[in-house]
């Protein structure tokens, strides 16, 4: 659960850059804050998923 929050807070951070690189017109930040903002979010969103599903959640060996 730890992997999704960080990949949220990083999906946040880099939605935030998207916009002010919006507000200032920089291409070349626009180009890369939304990269990854697409790429983290989805990574969260199917992280958060896959945990829901019952996968990607370690189960102690008995």
């Amino acid at each position: 659960m730890g992997l999704v929050i960080i990949f949220t807070l990083v999906t946040i951070v880099a939605a935030i850059g998207t916009l002010r690189s919006l507000a200032r017109k920089n291409a070349l930040a626009i180009l890369f804050a939304s990269g990854t903002t697409l790429v983290f979010g989805w990574f969260s969103v199917m992280t958060f998923i896959a945990i829901l599903g019952g996968h990607g959640v370690p189960v102690p060996a008995h």
